[in-house]
């Protein structure tokens, strides 16, 4: 009977099961995660090499002329050494690393969730997924309402695949206004790109210009109505009004769209 049980928990059946229980699901990026992983032993003994977390996301690429989502793991964390976990036996590990600072947020349809797993030799892996949520730092929250406050309206977030921008990771994430107030007639659209790192934000700001005429469709055509610009924001910038910082945004879009 015994060897039956260890080949059914081979194949996951009345083998270990893990639940990871987080003190927070609601962080922002360069945030500590903390909480415990909860085990509980199967039907045998089986040895545990490790216990390991990953962040997970997703990106979008064009491969074929169409758009396929892509996985990317933006951090592994091992949280145990190797144990031996006896049949019922329950186990409470406790566990915190900080969040990367890259991590995308849960905007529009962006997932972020830690996939925790125990990893058991000849055995197929159990494992636990819970979704997060990620919040703008305050930085960030500072760049979209000025952003706003200009008269832009928040249209679209996503994650594209860009080796050229992206650092990190392969992908960025964008943030695509569409203007509202008097840039309406200047502007097709503003896109931001964040990258944050600890005490600094700096900013990526893509105007794309309304074609005029002629040479307004010829620029749009070669992607030559493009204007970019970056400014950087630091943790002393927390204390500064929005309408400042829409300011320094507003004369960047000015000597950019004449």
């Amino acid at each position: 009977m015994s060897m039956f049980k260890k080949l059914l928990a081979s194949v996951g059946i009345g083998a270990a099961q893990v639940d990871a229980r987080l003190e927070n699901d609601s962080l922002i990026p360069g945030e500590w995660v903390r909480g415990e992983v909860h085990i509980t032993g199967g039907d045998v003994a089986q040895d545990v090499d490790e216990i390991y977390m990953y962040v997970v996301t997703h990106y979008e690429r064009e491969a074929n002329d169409r758009k396929v989502k892509e996985e990317c793991t933006l951090g592994k964390y091992r949280l145990s050494e190797r144990f031996a976990l006896d049949p019922k036996e329950k186990k409470v590990i406790p566990f915190s690393f900080q969040l990367p600072y890259e991590t995308p947020l849960t905007m529009g349809r962006q997932p972020v969730y830690l996939r925790t797993g125990l990893d058991i030799k000849n055995a197929i892996d159990p494992g636990d997924s819970d979704f997060i949520e990620v919040r703008p730092h305050p930085l960030m929250e500072k760049v979209l309402d000025a952003i706003q406050s200009l008269g832009f309206q928040l249209f679209k977030v996503d994650c594209e695949y860009n080796r050229h921008l992206g650092r990190s990771y392969p992908f960025v994430q964008e943030f695509e206004f569409r203007p509202t107030g008097p840039y309406r007639s200047r502007l097709e659209e503003l896109e931001a790109v964040f990258y944050l790192k600890e005490g600094e934000l700096e900013v990526l700001l893509e105007m794309d210009k309304r074609a005029r005429g002629f040479l307004g469709a010829f620029q749009e055509a070669f992607n030559l109505d493009e204007r970019y610009a970056r400014f950087r924001l630091t943790q002393a910038d927390l204390h500064r009004p929005v309408s400042a910082i829409a300011e320094g945004i507003e004369e960047i879009i000015r000597q950019n769209v004449r």
